[in-house]
């Protein structure tokens, strides 16, 4: 059979213009991650196989100077922004430096771009994230706390702006990708999708008794069997957090309500999504654990290129499982539908009282069990059971961040006797 058209690379389109990108968050994971795929792109343009160039014109990063600059001058990058002021550091020459708490959220309304990865871990990339959508700038979304401390406020603006979200995070990127729609996020799935499921690796403690759990250490708990992540993901991973909030973010990217949307613990990580149809059919995307794939999959919606992954592993078609979480040893998990059905400020308070209890753990200041405990207990003391909770503005979420992390700072000054305890705010990933 002679192939299409359609089944060939896309090619290159001459004299296009480059796809100028803002990647926020480039000295993490998902920013080192997302360099390597442009590069990779680029040569594939330059072969003929891919139909742009991609041009990195802006780069953000938390307080690691030296690997920002030299991120920059490897790439020939001019705007770049710190969340901290940097100390005896001095960016390449000709290179704007922009420096502070809302660097980043001042690189995106100065730097005319095409799109911007959001890699900012934690609430601390909301700001820049707003202003992106402000700009009318698609967003690669690699950034989950954003949707669930500010879903409403976001999709909404998004919505009327016209803007897409494309999603980076895996799982996410292969609930789109089993959709084969053209349509990119914001979008709400119709009534042919009976329920959609998310898998997780169970992280290190998958096998672990409560007990075990609860007294884990940092060093553990950064052990992640399947993924190579920041710590803060990583500590989230292994508390299954980290699905809570992405089962938030599936709520707000797809117009999905709880009970179209579940968590399975699928130890091989190989399988990201399965969508269910009300005829009977599921379809699943397959694929290596790489980040690598779902970051190229947002850079070249609506078409696919040459990548840089692993192909598909067929081997870990031999043995699969898919196991029910356990919500008495991973209570966080269950955190999720209450947060989708409460709305209003209870995304931001459970996130902040997460983000705030995970580095209190990373400084060993209270056992890994406390982290969800911490978690829940913001919620009861800040939104209680009732599902009025407003969110207005961006105000009412700042707000909100700043009751849920005051509450674990009140919780762990209690919990030492009443001796302060230090805590530093998130910031920009790539420390």
């Amino acid at each position: 059979m002679t192939p299409s058209s359609s089944d060939n690379p896309i090619p290159r389109e001459t004299g296009c213009p480059p796809r100028r990108v803002i990647i926020l968050g480039s000295t993490g994971s998902i920013g080192r991650q997302t360099i390597e795929v442009i590069t990779a792109l680029n040569a594939a343009h330059r072969a003929g196989q891919w139909r742009e160039p991609f041009e990195i014109v802006a780069l953000a990063a938390g307080s690691d100077a030296a690997s920002l600059f030299e991120q920059a001058q490897a790439l020939g990058v001019r705007n770049l922004a710190l969340a901290v002021n940097p100390e005896q550091a001095t960016a390449p020459n000709g290179a704007t430096l922009l420096s502070g708490p809302d660097a980043a959220e001042r690189l995106v309304r100065t730097t005319d771009a095409d799109l911007v990865v959001a890699a900012i871990v934690g609430f601390a990339g909301l700001d820049a994230t707003i202003a992106a959508i402000d700009r009318g700038v698609d967003i690669a979304l690699a950034n989950k706390e954003t949707l669930v401390a500010a879903g409403e406020l976001v999709i909404g603006a998004a919505q009327r702006t016209g803007i897409s979200i494309l999603p980076v995070d895996s799982e996410h990127s292969g609930i789109w990708q089993c959709l084969a729609s053209k349509q990119s996020p914001p979008m709400s799935l119709g009534d042919t999708i009976r329920r959609v499921t998310i898998t997780a690796s169970g992280g290190p403690f998958r096998d672990w008794t409560r007990e075990q759990i609860r007294n884990a250490t940092p060093a553990q708990a950064l052990k992640h069997p399947t993924w190579d992540m920041g710590r803060k993901v990583t500590i989230d991973c292994a508390s299954l957090t980290n699905k809570a909030l992405e089962l938030i973010e599936a709520h707000w990217l797809f117009g999905l309500n709880p009970d179209r949307l579940r968590a399975v613990i699928h130890p091989q990580s190989v399988i990201h999504a399965l969508v269910e149809f009300t005829d009977g059919s599921t379809i699943t995307q397959f694929g290596a654990p790489d980040m690598r794939t779902p970051i190229q999959c947002a850079l070249t919606h609506p078409h696919r290129a040459p990548g840089i992954s692993d192909p598909t592993p067929w081997d870990a078609m031999r043995s699969m499982q898919f196991v029910e979480p356990d919500l008495e040893r991973f209570p966080a998990l269950g955190v999720a539908n209450r947060v989708m059905e409460q709305g209003g400020i209870s995304g931001a308070v459970f996130n902040a009282a997460n983000e705030a209890a995970v580095e209190a753990f990373l400084a060993g200041e209270i056992p890994f069990g406390r982290i969800p405990e911490l978690s829940i207990g913001a919620l009861d003391a800040i939104v209680g059971q009732s599902q009025l909770s407003p969110l207005r503005d961006l105000s009412d979420v700042r707000d909100a961040d700043a009751r849920g992390r005051e509450y674990v700072s009140v919780e762990l000054r209690g919990e030492s006797g009443g001796m302060p305890i230090q805590s530093k705010k998130t910031g920009v990933s790539g420390r």
